[in-house]
């Protein structure tokens, strides 16, 4: 599949729905509970939701991957846990700001 920034995915296990801020450098399968993503406005089939990947995403939420290759934003938390290639995608943690000493 190809995400490229700006670009919109749904779920179609779920109701969350992301826009992708940083796309990997290669074709990936970003999922949602255990089922690949489409893109927001196409049809397609319903799948059911792998309760292993059941772990919701939040609303304005920053996802990403370990080494940092892909970053999306949460636009609809739904229940399903995100994934890319099959490695789950973490909430992305806030950047620490510098001291004011």
């Amino acid at each position: 599949m190809e995400l490229t920034a700006g670009s919109r995915w749904k779920s179609v296990v779920c109701d969350t729905e992301v826009v992708i801020v940083r796309p990997p450098d290669a074709p990936r399968i970003l999922a949602c509970g255990g089922t690949a993503m489409v893109p927001v406005g196409s049809d397609a089939p319903a799948g059911s939701l792998d309760q292993a990947l059941a772990d919701g995403t939040q609303l304005g939420k920053r996802y990403t991957d370990e080494g940092s290759v892909v970053e999306v934003l949460c636009t609809k938390a739904g229940r399903g846990t995100l994934t890319l290639d099959g490695e789950r995608l973490e909430l992305k943690g806030a950047k620490p700001l510098p001291s004011s000493d």
